[in-house]
């Protein structure tokens, strides 16, 4: 939908008293049913909107899902143009934009069109044009931010798009100048990308990453010069992994197309650095993208493909990280069995690893607390539709990540409390919920993470209704607080 064309509910539709309860309480089976009855659109017509599929808001429909993803409920606030403030989410972009004509989401194109970018041949020369383009487009373009908030790229386009990872890299022909970089320079690029990474770990976005974007067209740069053959495959090692940051800070901010651009230019210089670890390590990053857009199976493609690629050289920890990303894809496919034996191998895996082994410093933080952390995330989602089954095993887990990172873990931090105080909602214990979640909120208010605020936002509606407890209504005047500031 183009952001420039109003929405389908007319003004009375979003004025109505039930219409807004429901959307407070992200009722959304009655959200559609009214939009249905009384906005006059079909169930296709509201599925073709928010980019789902009409057995998808069918089931929603029919109470036997719920919308539980912070990512479809922002899908859902802009195919209808409902204000951001109506469920629970910070102003939407298109609330201020005027009526001046814009370029066409790319949602809105075939997805053919789309992945054009992406028709070029798996070559060094190719991707250093691709970072250049980007990195031009973010730093200098003022409708760069616009076009970022457009839909992904998702099934076959995709997962085409990202295949040639398999292929051997091909020779950098192209004419350049001399380069000048010694090993010392590459050592301080790389130095200096290890901290954007911690940067963006902690939840770093904003300044960040522009600051990130702009090193990147500066390796960028040096890349358009002849270095030495050593010289040079760091280089695109450090591409990667700029590339990388930049794509999980882009998501932080929600801007989920900038995001992927990144994450297929990260994988692309991987590619051409010849670090297989680093690209199985991208590709999961991708994965776990469409796992917050309701894609398991372009998840599950994604995680079987890094897994192929790296399985002769992967270490015990990205291997047991690797596992995680198909636990968790087979979890949102409704696959319980298929979760538990992917959750043992990522267990088995990490048991495996000893001192003497080595693996690159940026898979050093998958330990116990994160296949803790991860796992109790997993079965809080199962918990959901279950919650006498797993809510409790899910606590337990997220209890075990809380004792053993504490707040330097950042973001991480925030969404074991986060999770710990949806599980308390969840078993009905209302005065833990309520303390869970002050907790959430005091770490939520020191960092600068959009995705930290989204998944507070799914708290906000344990602590609607009539005769909550008082401390309930408190912490949700302190959600409210965080996410409008």
């Amino acid at each position: 939908m183009d952001a420039t064309i109003p929405g389908p509910l007319a003004p009375d539709i979003l004025d109505r008293d039930d219409l807004r309860r429901a959307l407070e309480e992200h009722d959304f089976a009655a959200v559609f049913s009214l939009i249905k009855k009384w906005g006059g659109l079909s169930q296709n017509r509201i599925a073709a909107a928010c980019q789902l599929t009409p057995g998808k808001v069918s089931t929603i429909m029919n109470g036997s899902s719920r919308v539980t993803s912070i990512e479809v409920i922002r899908r859902i606030a802009d195919g209808l143009r409902i204000p951001g403030h109506l469920v629970g989410l910070a102003p939407r972009p298109w609330e201020s934009m005027t009526s001046a004509p814009q370029e066409p989401p790319r949602a809105s194109r075939p997805q053919t069109e789309q992945a054009d970018t992406d028709a070029v041949p798996w070559r060094p020369d190719a991707t250093a044009g691709m970072a250049a383009d980007l990195t031009r487009s973010d730093l200098m373009d003022r409708r760069a931010a616009t076009r970022a908030l457009a839909g992904i790229v998702t099934g076959a386009p995709l997962l085409d798009a990202v295949d040639g990872w398999r292929t051997p890299s091909a020779a950098d022909d192209r004419p350049r100048r001399p380069g000048r970089l010694g090993a010392r320079e590459v050592d301080e690029l790389e130095t200096t990308a290890r901290a954007f990474r911690r940067w963006g770990r902690a939840g770093g976005g904003g300044l960040y990453r522009k600051a990130v974007v702009g090193q990147l067209a500066e390796v960028t740069a040096a890349l358009d010069e002849h270095q030495a053959p050593a010289i040079e495959r760091r280089l695109y090692s450090v591409m990667a992994e700029l590339a990388g940051t930049a794509a999980s800070m882009s998501w932080d901010i929600d801007q989920q197309r900038r995001a992927q651009d990144y994450y297929r230019l990260a994988l692309r210089a991987a590619h051409a650095g010849g670090d297989v670890l680093f690209g199985a390590n991208v590709l999961a990053g991708m994965a776990r993208q469409m796992l917050y857009q309701d894609r398991p199976h372009d998840a599950l493609e994604l995680v079987r493909l890094a897994q192929d690629g790296a399985r002769r050289t992967a270490g015990s920890r990205l291997r047991a990280m690797l596992h995680t990303r198909e636990a968790w894809a087979l979890a949102s496919m409704d696959r319980p069995s298929g979760f538990r034996r992917a959750t043992a191998q990522a267990a088995e895996a990490l048991s495996s690893a000893d001192r003497r082994e080595t693996e690159p410093y940026w898979i050093g933080y998958f330990n116990d607390a994160e296949l803790a952390g991860v796992t109790g995330g997993r079965l809080l989602e199962m918990a959901r539709s279950q919650p006498r089954t797993y809510a409790d095993q899910a606590a337990d887990h997220i209890r075990t990540a809380l004792e053993q990172r504490g707040p330097e873990a950042g973001r991480s931090h925030a969404l074991d409390w986060i999770g710990l105080a949806e599980c308390a909602f969840l078993l009905g214990d209302m005065q833990s919920g309520a303390d869970h979640s002050q907790n959430a909120v005091n770490v939520a208010s020191g960092l600068r993470s959009g995705r930290v605020r989204a998944q507070l936002s799914q708290l906000y509606p344990y602590t609607v209704g009539d005769g909550v407890p008082r401390a309930v209504a408190d912490v949700r005047g302190s959600i409210r607080s965080l996410l409008t500031a």
